[in-house]
């Protein structure tokens, strides 16, 4: 469970929200609803959406509120405040805010927590589930009310007025708001049993309604977003909700969606029905993928959170499960986006890491000027003990990632860079014949050219004609690497991937957003694989819930800095 800080229910006034400091930046701010989730969702690797559906007969009593109104605002604060480390986004849903007495405003008590959301974690979007569905004047109005006075980022609507109902959601009513454009979820195939007599209807071009829906959700995107058609590499502004409770529909429409789509950015599909509502998670996260593993699904938990004896720890399982469905979903796809899901060994390396000391939590100015919340120094690997580790580690990632798929190595010889290279090499050549019975060579380079002995700048196996691979602590600038690059090549080598212990997923610059191992693998045009990336080190601190001694602010700090600079 992660604890939070004592939460102040006053903190966001009354008055008018246009009068809360913004405390996002500009690229934050014209962010539309669906970058903003994308985002969010890559910053912590979650696709759990916690749903705030207050009921005032389960809410306890707090000291001062005098109406249900207050007692439903500071419920949802209490619950906000227990679940952000592991929440893409949050939904409340409108209809358990309206149905509260005109004496306690419902509607304030909803503007108030969308603020409130808004104002404490400005990276985290509030969809706000509202089923809208209306044409003209009317739906203006809903967006207007949506957007200008709740200021949600996004919202559920009905989709069978076609697209006249839906364009004022993806525009945000015009200068009326901010300018930027919205997001919204339509209905595709619901979670209630009776969904099947209308959305389960023959279309009548071979399909269900629903998948002629979710086709119909992509010409409508490509229609209406400012930024472009469809094909374009920005997020879509229109996604479906498909519900949980029937695996089979979710993944028709993934693949629905896969086929109108294409090649371009697959949009949403949000999952309504996990827990309360029988939907199995690990189903649907897996038929959402679609048919190459490249779906993304937002699943709703709202009941299973809320009432959970410890709402925090309940959205942290959640997450997790939601991680490991995603990585099956990958592994039996065509990709599916990168998973922080720990396999045995990167958690066994990490936390040697941890006790020799390499890798440490707190504050470090890196040589790049930025401040990183942890630092990496493979060079206090420096005991027999830590070395063997280091080998079987690197071992299992290179066993992984550069087999010849008949259980023997892609490669012939290892090369370590001088200087930390070396030591790693050496350990790592050891370990692939200890642990898999691999027998290949190894060699390194020299900072200066020796002029007597056997003389010149590379030592140990002869590398003409061989495949190679080279094998690092880390890539910062991806100096070292296209150094020694070059230098195989020299000699008739065919170098054929990277494997580094960490990778840290960062950008190389605001202007420049792709990582030092992404643009070694683009410009070398060879895989670059990890021990471990900042990913699982975010996975490995949420496992460890404070019980390890790390501390919630680490995993605060650890999540801020992939937001700021994470790819």
């Amino acid at each position: 469970h992660l604890s939070y800080r004592p939460v102040n229910y006053l903190h966001v006034p009354l008055t008018i929200v246009s009068n809360i400091p913004n405390q996002t930046s500009t690229k934050k701010m014209s962010a539309s609803f669906f970058q903003k989730l994308h985002d969010r969702s890559v910053a912590i690797d979650s696709w759990l959406c916690v749903g705030l559906d207050p009921r005032p007969e389960k809410i306890p009593q707090y000291e001062g509120a005098d109406d249900d109104g207050e007692r439903v605002y500071r419920w949802c604060v209490d619950i906000v405040a227990a679940t952000h480390a592991h929440a893409a986004c949050y939904k409340p849903n409108s209809a358990f805010f309206e149905r509260l007495s005109p004496a306690t405003c419902g509607a304030e008590s909803l503007r108030r927590v969308i603020s409130y959301i808004q104002t404490e974690h400005p990276t985290i979007p509030v969809l706000l589930d509202c089923k809208r569905g209306d044409v003209g004047s009317t739906s203006d109005a809903y967006s207007e009310a949506c957007y200008g006075v709740l200021r949600a980022d996004g919202v559920t609507l009905s989709p069978l007025m076609g697209i006249d109902s839906i364009r004022p959601f993806v525009h945000r009513g015009g200068d009326a708001v901010d300018g930027r454009p919205g997001g919204c979820f339509v209905l595709c195939k619901t979670s209630n049993p009776s969904s099947e007599e209308i959305l389960g209807r023959p279309s009548g071009d071979g399909g269900a309604l629903f998948e002629r829906i979710a086709a119909l959700a992509v010409e409508w995107d490509g229609a209406l977003r400012p930024d472009g058609p469809a094909t374009s590499p920005y997020e879509p502004h229109v996604g479906l909700v498909v519900g949980a409770t029937d695996p089979a529909a979710v993944a028709r429409a993934a693949a629905a969606l896969h086929r109108a789509n294409g090649d371009g950015k697959r949009p949403w599909i949000l999952c309504p029905g996990v827990g309360a509502q029988g939907g199995h998670l690990a189903e649907t996260v897996r038929a959402a993928a679609g048919p190459d593993g490249k779906g993304r699904a937002l699943v709703p938990v709202s009941r299973g959170i809320a009432d959970a004896a410890d709402p925090g720890e309940a959205a942290l399982e959640l997450a997790k499960g939601i991680r490991v469905a995603r990585a099956e979903a990958a592994a039996a796809g065509d990709g599916g986006g990168v998973s922080s899901a720990l396999d045995a060994h990167q958690r066994d390396f990490i936390s040697l890491a941890l006790d020799d000391g390499v890798l440490r939590f707190g504050t470090f100015t890196l040589k790049s000027g930025r401040t990183s919340p942890y630092f990496f120094n493979a060079g206090l690997f420096r005991t027999g003990k830590a070395l063997e580790g280091l080998g079987r580690a690197y071992a299992r990632c290179v066993a992984d990632q550069f087999g010849d798929g008949a259980g023997g190595a892609g490669f012939d010889v290892l090369f370590g860079p001088a200087y930390k290279g070396i030591g790693l090499g050496a350990c790592l050549a050891s370990a692939l014949w200890t642990e898999k019975g691999w027998n290949v060579g190894f060699a390194y380079n020299r900072k200066e050219a020796k002029d007597h002995g056997e003389g010149g700048m590379l030592v140990g196996a002869d590398m003409a004609g061989k495949r190679v691979l080279i094998v690092d602590d880390v890539i910062s600038a991806g100096t070292a690497i296209r150094e020694s690059f070059s230098l195989l090549t020299s000699v008739g080598a065919t170098p054929v991937g990277v494997v580094v212990a960490l990778d840290r997923a960062e950008v190389r610059a605001n202007t420049d957003r792709i990582s030092a191992v992404q643009a070694v693998s683009r410009d070398l045009k060879v895989p670059v694989a990890s021990i471990v990336s900042l990913p699982q080190l975010l996975e490995y601190v949420r496992e460890d819930g404070g019980k390890g001694g790390l501390g919630d602010s680490v995993l605060e700090d650890i999540v801020n800095y992939r937001e700021q600079y994470g790819v």
